[in-house]
């Protein structure tokens, strides 16, 4: 079915209806497979109002983010296919390039969407071809590095852009920053969107010009200089995000303008569900939860690593004032909600700000402080040139707290945090650990706040978790040698060196064979007097990680002697649960040992004792 045309077709009444059903089909699929349900609900009625005026078809409209396009895919052709959502084979949760012609551009990271259509909009210029470039941006986008630099060239590049900002006062925590605020009193100067109704009731048609006018002068007196407009590009309202012809009439107004132009629109996070809307930030991006109560389906007496390291953090924070704890709009995310509110003064949530966390954190190290920024690894690699120039250079004493760490799951390739071991290692000065379980990063943690440290240093953990309980953990913490590898199981022939979370895996597959394994929570520096120990007493040796293998741990193994590298191929991993990537990627115990097996087979006779060089 052509849903373009059939929106098209609809009075306002029958288009309030079918807005309903769609939110109750998203609601129903994320309900059952997980994902962003928060930031879809609230774009129901603008997705609706941008289709009926401007054709996907035809027109170029970039989505910033990607997660706040389920209605859009199901408008444009797929929806059918949405129940296969962030599903192993099934649709991406974001706007991809290759799941339908009509993504434009696919995202999973903010800030993108004005630099692409910039770009989108000079090409087609150069073909002479002639369509409307469309950019829908909101979530926090807005204050993204990348896209004030784009809002920055529109009028040096005489683009005639089409900006949609979808203002809901949030990213996935509340926005912070001054452009959010100029945001926020748009949307809620009372005296001003009262006004303007009322000039709206008072002038007739033949009045709107000069009501524009009006209303745009109230809006420079109420909120100070207006910021777009001083950026060269003619801003409206705010309008209502809910009100179908509000919408339809500013974006006819706006269709055919030959200048770059910015729509203001007030949505609220999470709409038509009342869970969602009264806690947005927790089902931004939501798990399997029942629909009628609002609860997630969660198993009991678990605890994720975020929560470990968030919580762990907090009772260190206790008595150490040392400690501050820096992230970029991923407070929930990574486990800091109680830590921002029992330290609020010692945290900051910079908004999507990777590099400027990153710097900031370097200002705060420089006079005694102890930073952590806690990120996710995805993001982390916006801020690579920073970690360089400002941190690792001058030997700052940060610790990268990077969460994500890994396979990540549903949200596939954008989010997989499977390059943080190969882009970090190659850094002088550096140091990376991997824990291998939730006790591990507590004591490493730990370790880490109550020493003196010579540089900047990354933690690397899993978006996973073990059943436990926290209080018990919290007793067993203690200091742990973090740059000494560790004999877990010893066998003979053959030894298995893993990092990090597959250890586990590792250990069964060791167990099961009479293989040797050893745990190498530090990356980086490498236990040089382990691994010869390793090399002597063994013929074949095997490296396991989850990361990439292009530049990964044993890639850094091979260095010192022979190593078979088992990691992440050179590819960008699907989306799926974890269970089912570990198993595709042959990182799962299965995988592991059947890899291992192929390449005793292919040796036939073990290889003479490995030296290390």
């Amino acid at each position: 079915m052509d849903y373009i045309e059939y929106i098209r077709k609809l009075d306002y009444q029958e288009l309030e209806r079918f807005a309903s059903e769609i939110r109750r089909y998203i609601i129903n699929v994320v309900s059952k497979n997980g994902g962003h349900l928060a930031p879809n609900l609230g774009v129901v009625e603008l997705t609706l109002s941008l289709y009926r005026v401007f054709n996907p078809y035809e027109d170029y409209i970039i989505w910033d983010t990607g997660h706040q396009t389920y209605v859009h895919k199901l408008l444009t052709g797929r929806w059918d296919l949405f129940p296969t959502i962030r599903k192993f084979d099934g649709l991406s949760g974001y706007t991809n390039i290759f799941e339908s012609e009509y993504d434009r551009f696919g995202a999973g990271h903010v800030g993108t969407a004005i630099a692409a259509a910039l770009g989108i909009e000079k090409a087609l210029e150069l073909k002479g071809k002639k369509a409307n470039v469309v950019v829908v941006i909101g979530d926090g986008a807005l204050t993204s590095g990348e896209s004030l630099e784009a809002l920055n060239q529109i009028k040096t590049l005489n683009s005639k852009l089409k900006i949609i900002v979808n203002n809901n006062s949030m990213s996935i925590s509340k926005n912070v920053g001054a452009l959010s605020h100029f945001l926020e009193k748009l949307r809620t100067s009372k005296f001003y969107l009262d006004t303007k109704k009322t000039m709206k009731r008072a002038f007739s048609k033949g009045f709107e010009e000069e009501l524009k006018k009006i209303r745009d002068a109230l809006k420079v007196t109420l909120t100070g200089e207006d910021f777009f407009e001083g950026l060269g590009l003619k801003h409206f309202g705010p309008i209502d995000g809910h009100n179908f012809k509000e919408l339809e009439d500013e974006f006819r107004r706006i269709k055919d303008y030959d200048y770059p132009t910015v729509v203001t629109v007030n949505t609220v996070k999470g709409k038509g569900f009342k869970n969602s809307e009264s806690n947005p930030e927790k089902f931004h991006s939501a798990s399997k939860f029942d629909i009628s109560s609002g609860t997630f389906l969660k198993e009991k007496g678990i605890i994720s690593y975020s929560e470990a390291f968030g919580r762990t953090l907090s009772k260190l924070a206790e008595k150490d004032d040392k400690i501050i704890v820096i992230t970029a709009a991923m407070k929930s995310g990574t486990g800091l909600k109680e830590f921002s509110e029992k330290f609020p003064k010692r945290f900051f949530d910079l908004g999507i700000t990777e590099q400027m966390c990153v710097t900031f954190a370097g200002g705060l190290a420089t006079i005694g402080m102890k930073p952590v920024f806690a990120v996710y690894s995805t993001f982390l690699q916006r801020a690579f040139d920073q970690i360089i120039h400002d941190i690792a250079l001058q030997r700052l004493p940060i610790i990268f707290a990077i969460d994500r760490a890994g396979v990540v799951g549903e949200d596939g390739p954008t989010h997989h945090g499977v390059f943080d071991i190969a882009y970090l290692r190659m850094i002088p000065n550096i140091k990376i650990y991997a824990p291998k379980d939730v006790q591990d990063l507590m004591n490493t943690l730990y370790t880490l706040l109550n020493t003196k440290l010579g540089g900047p240093v990354a933690i690397r953990y899993p978006r996973d978790y073990e059943f436990g309980d926290f209080e018990e953990l919290c007793d067993k913490i203690n200091m742990v040698d973090v740059d000494k590898w560790k004999l877990l199981n010893e066998g003979k022939d053959v030894a298995i060196i893993s990092t990090g979370f597959p250890t586990k895996a590792a250990l069964k597959v060791a167990r099961k064979n009479n293989f040797t394994l050893v745990f190498a929570r530090s990356i980086k520096p490498i236990d040089v007097e382990m691994l010869k120990w390793v090399f002597e007493n063994h013929n074949v040796v095997f490296s396991v990680e989850e990361g990439v293998k292009i530049g990964g741990f044993g890639e850094g193994l091979l260095s010192y002697g022979n190593v078979e590298v088992i990691a992440i191929d050179d590819e960008f991993v699907p989306h799926g649960s974890r269970k089912e990537l570990l198993k595709y990627l042959n990182l799962d115990v299965e995988g592991i040992e059947r890899r291992m097996r192929k390449v005793l087979e292919r040796r036939n006779i073990y290889e003479n004792a490995n030296r290390i060089r």
